[in-house]
């Protein structure tokens, strides 16, 4: 009965969403909505998104006509000189950022460095000599904290690692710089940016923020939360393609004091004037390091296409209700007490994914993958399952807990 029952309430829900037509824009492994239950669903775009169908015959007339046949009169020619920020101008509505704050190039760790360290240099150049403090989220993922480990050694900072919820308690006058991740790349949980951001300002210091697990899944406001820097991959939610290049922004006001520690030949005001002294270009110009990569970058500019027409509210709103459908499906095929849902019930603290416990996690994630059902796994114990609301129906969902369902009766740890 909960079977019947919930494939009708996927069926109505997948009727019903504004966003269905864009599924169509993907290539996925999958036979078309409601059909056999030998589909495939897809649920680890949060590590790495689907492949945008348009995004071939793009990389092939980039290779074919921009390389093969225009060759270095491309970088003119075809605009692979100024494509990291025209490129960043097409990214910036979904991060809520008017446009000549963004540019999209390098790694998202390269990206962290810069940021982290120009933010400590832009309040020690205010005046505040004594701010040597840099305040990182403890719950990050392994990079970011890499890092600002780094950073702090570079710039004489003290490293100073708390969980996000508590990071007002450790500001104050010594604080320089804040690294936050807006969610939680194990559990899926969102952290409060407006509220964060707000705590930081309140005592002089500047945050950075790594929009990695929420960027493509959710409203961001950049502009309207007052946020002074901000880095974030493409290949997740974005659906850039693996490697895809990360994005930088620099709030505008910031811009002319952004001191990179990365003060590459794309970043100076005559890029070939081959001069030997150093002097950053204007505006987010300054966020570029050196020779952009430039089959990758034109490919993400390429899976841009599929939002021509998405608001991000109305993918919020899929990826709230998708989130929910798939919580209700568990609770209605999975015995009680076999998995644990670690991301939070509440809308405001939760991104685009669901991170189940159960103790044979890796068996688990093994066999669901081997039926179809592709999510991934994270030590010891957590089955993530990521949402993109652009591709994922709720067939998929009802799909997918049901295949869980089954897997876990069969698996070691099974009933």
């Amino acid at each position: 009965m909960a079977e019947r029952e919930m494939k009708a309430r996927a069926e109505v829900l997948d009727g019903k969403d504004e966003l269905a037509a864009k599924r169509r824009e993907f290539i996925l492994d999958t036979a078309p909505d409601h059909a056999a239950d030998a589909a495939g669903v897809y649920l680890d775009g949060n590590s790495l998104g689907a492949l945008p169908a348009n995004v071939e015959a793009r990389v092939v007339d980039v290779i074919t006509r921009e390389w093969g046949q225009l060759r270095i009169r491309s970088w003119d020619e075809s605009g692979w000189w100024t494509a990291p920020e025209r490129i960043g101008d097409r990214l910036a509505p979904l991060l809520g950022a008017a446009p000549g704050q963004v540019v999209v190039a390098d790694s998202t760790s390269v990206n962290i460095f810069k940021a982290l360290v120009a933010a400590v240099r832009i309040v020690q150049e205010d005046g505040d000599t004594e701010r040597d403090e840099i305040v990182v989220d403890s719950t990050t993922f392994p990079t970011d904290g890499y890092i600002a480990s780094s950073a702090a050694r570079l710039t004489g900072c003290r490293l100073i690692p708390v969980a996000p919820a508590d990071v007002p308690g450790v500001l104050g006058p010594r604080t320089a710089a804040v690294l936050l991740n807006h969610a939680d790349y194990r559990s899926g949980r969102l952290h409060d940016l407006p509220g964060l951001t707000a705590a930081v300002h309140a005592v002089g210091a500047l945050v950075v923020w790594d929009l990695c697990h929420t960027a493509g899944a959710l409203p961001i406001g950049l502009d309207e939360h007052g946020v002074d820097l901000a880095v974030g991959c493409t290949y997740k939610y974005l659906n850039g393609g693996p490697g895809s290049p990360a994005y930088l922004y620099v709030r505008k006001e910031h811009q002319p004091r952004f001191d990179s520690p990365l003060p590459g030949w794309n970043s100076h005001v005559e890029p070939f004037g081959m001069r030997a002294d150093y002097e950053p270009a204007d505006d987010a110009v300054r966020g570029r390091v050196g020779t952009p990569d430039i089959l990758s970058l034109l490919a993400f500019d390429a899976a841009l296409d599929v939002w021509e027409g998405v608001s991000t509210a109305a993918v919020r709103a899929k990826s709230l209700a998708l989130t929910d459908f798939f919580l209700e499906c568990v609770a209605a095929y999975v015995p009680e007490g076999r998995v644990e849902s670690i991301t939070p019930v509440a809308h405001a603290e939760r991104g685009s994914q669901i991170a189940l416990r159960c103790p044979d996690a890796a068996a688990v994630m093994k066999l669901l993958i081997e039926r179809g059902v592709v999510g991934d796994y994270r030590a010891p114990d957590v089955l993530r399952f990521g949402f993109t609301p652009l591709y994922v129906s709720f067939a998929d969902a009802e799909r997918a807990a049901r295949v869980l369902a089954d897997t876990l009766a069969e698996a070691p740890g099974g009933p």
